[in-house]
C-alpha cells in the first residue's frame, strides 16, 4: 500500500516454513528502510497491535552479511504460538499514527492473512485468533 503523498505505509511478506518453526521473521532492509534506521547489531523493541486490539512486543535486530546484505530479524515466539502461524501466511505491518511520547519504531498494527481454497478459488482472509 503506497500513497504518493504519504510515502510507504506498510511492509509485508509470506512466511517460510523455517520462519514458522523458529518463530522469527526476516525482512531485507530495503523492505523496511522507510520505517527503521539501520544500526548493525542493535536490538530494538517493536510494540504492535493485532487485529483484535491485543498489544504485543516483538524483539528486532539489525544484521549485515556480505552475502545477503542488510536485513532485520523480528522475534515473536508468543505471538507465533498463539496465532498458530503457518508457512505461506502473509504478515502485514502497517504504520499507525505515532502517539505522544512513543518511539518511532513503535508505530505498527499487524495483520495475518491466510489463503484458503473455497469452491475451487484461492481466497485470502484475515486470521482472527
Amino acid at each position: 500500500m503506497e500513497n504518493q503523498e504519504q510515502g510507504k505505509q506498510s511492509f509485508s511478506k509470506h512466511l517460510t516454513q523455517s520462519e514458522v518453526k523458529d518463530r522469527i521473521i526476516f525482512f531485507s532492509y530495503t523492505d523496511v528502510a522507510p520505517f527503521f534506521e539501520f544500526q548493525k547489531g542493535r536490538l530494538f523493541f517493536m510494540d504492535v497491535t493485532d487485529s483484535l486490539g491485543k498489544a504485543w512486543t516483538f524483539i528486532g535486530t539489525f544484521y549485515a552479511n556480505p552475502e545477503v546484505g542488510k536485513y532485520v530479524s523480528i522475534k515473536w515466539p508468543q505471538f507465533s504460538s498463539e496465532k498458530g502461524l503457518k508457512a505461506n501466511d502473509e504478515v502485514i505491518f502497517t504504520k499507525r499514527p505515532r502517539r505522544e511520547g512513543e518511539a518511532p519504531w513503535k508505530e505498527f498494527n499487524v495483520v495475518i492473512k491466510r489463503k484458503i481454497r473455497l469452491f475451487g478459488q484461492d481466497i485470502w482472509g484475515e486470521l482472527k485468533v
